[in-house]
Formats: C-alpha cells, sequence, structure tokens
C-alpha cells in the first residue's frame, strides 16, 4: 500500500464530527479518524487504480473510483 505524501488536516475531519453531533472530541479520537478515513481512501484509490488497469487504461476514471467506493463500502 502506498504511503500519502501529505497528511490530510485534521481539521477539516474534525467538522464532520462536529457536524455529526460531537460537542466535544479528544486529540486521540481525531487522530483516529483520520487515520480511519486515509485508510478507506487508501482502498478506494488502490481498487480504482485496478479498475482502470483492467480496463486497459493508465487513467483513473469517475466511474473507476464509484465501483471502487460502492465495494470498499460494502465489504
Amino acid at each position: 500500500m502506498a504511503k500519502r505524501v501529505t497528511p490530510i488536516p485534521i481539521a477539516p475531519l474534525y467538522k464532520i464530527l462536529r457536524k455529526a453531533g460531537a460537542s466535544r472530541v479528544s486529540e486521540e479520537a481525531k487522530k483516529a479518524f483520520v487515520e480511519a478515513i486515509v485508510e478507506i481512501a487508501d482502498r478506494v484509490s488502490e481498487r480504482a487504480v485496478d479498475l482502470a488497469k483492467h480496463a486497459g487504461r493508465r487513467t483513473v476514471q469517475e466511474e473507476d473510483v464509484k465501483l471502487a467506493w460502492k465495494e470498499v463500502v460494502r465489504q
């Protein structure tokens, strides 16, 4: 699995937790949430690349990402 080059900022993801109804979120929970989101993003991106390659393309297209997302979420 490829490692991400730049980390995802915590603040935007913290806002997602707040919008979900959390009144307070610990620093450890914020970091764990970021790790979870990155793990999901890694899985979706790897599957999307596989789908594009299987279709004989080097370019990942919208349908690759959408199908990969459906596959990853349904696991």
